[in-house]
């Protein structure tokens, strides 16, 4: 099977992402979707730069769940699994519409997020707490749908799942395992969704299987990393990259 013909600055770039997936899954979450632009300035292409970055971001879940298998919080999952699945129905079907548009409705709703979680009052519960229960499912159902639409169309549901994790109050290493279920198996569920889009091919599994080592390289960073990390500096650090990731998002390519 002949290597992809890519210059050697795409090759830099794309060996770029994948460290920075690596240390997203495992040490550092928010810092994966700074890859999505990278990747698209590599493979050329902006629809196409999604399925070639899916199966390095597979192979980095599959590091950090046996990594934080003990920690993992599954449960606090299972609320969000069918609106997730909603909200990716709508990417897939979202997945033939203007790919730079899908970006800057993405970036907009997670900015708004943020916005929310930084201005929100706690709701004051009634006697039977029905205000505060419809308010529970409605930000579950709010997170899902987005998570799943903008995992989709854009690998980019790193920024609301942050979000919906940071205000679970997890210790990191719960953080990171919990993220880490998620995107494992919502990435495998994607992949016959790229299948079909024609997004994943021959050259780009050659490319991934070339830089798979340095995925593996940066899970360890990221291990490393978060083995440091005090735990309010690491909620500082995922709250101020996820913004900073969405406004980028925004930004003309």
């Amino acid at each position: 099977m002949p290597i992809p013909a890519l210059e050697p600055w795409r090759w830099i770039l794309g060996a770029l992402c994948a460290l920075g997936v690596g240390v997203a899954k495992t040490g550092v979450p928010g810092l994966g979707i700074l890859v999505v632009p990278l990747m698209v300035l590599a493979v050329g292409d902006a629809r196409q730069s999604a399925g070639w970055l899916l199966p390095m971001l597979c192979a980095a879940d599959v590091f950090a769940v046996v990594y934080y298998r003990r920690h993992a919080q599954a449960r606090r999952l299972f609320s969000l699994a069918p609106w997730v699945l909603l909200g990716m129905g709508a990417g897939a079907w979202m997945l033939g519409g203007p790919e730079q548009l899908l970006r800057r409705v993405i970036g907009s709703i997670v900015l708004l997020i943020i916005a929310f979680s930084w201005l929100r009052k706690p709701a004051a519960p009634t006697a039977s707490g029905e205000p505060l229960q419809r308010e529970r499912v409605l930000r579950v159902a709010a997170y899902g749908i987005t998570a799943g639409f903008a995992t989709t169309v854009a690998n980019a549901a790193g920024p609301v799942m942050n979000m919906y994790l940071l205000a679970k109050r997890l210790p990191k290493e719960e953080f990171i395992a919990t993220g880490a279920w998620f995107f494992f198996l919502i990435n495998l569920c994607k992949l016959p969704i790229y299948g079909a889009r024609g997004l994943i091919g021959e050259r780009s599994l050659i490319f991934d299987a070339i830089l798979l080592p340095v995925v593996v390289v940066g899970s360890l960073l990221g291990r490393a990393i978060v083995a440091r990390l005090p735990q309010k500096a690491f909620e500082r650090a995922v709250l101020g990259i996820t913004a900073a990731a969405a406004l980028l998002l925004l930004l003309p390519r």
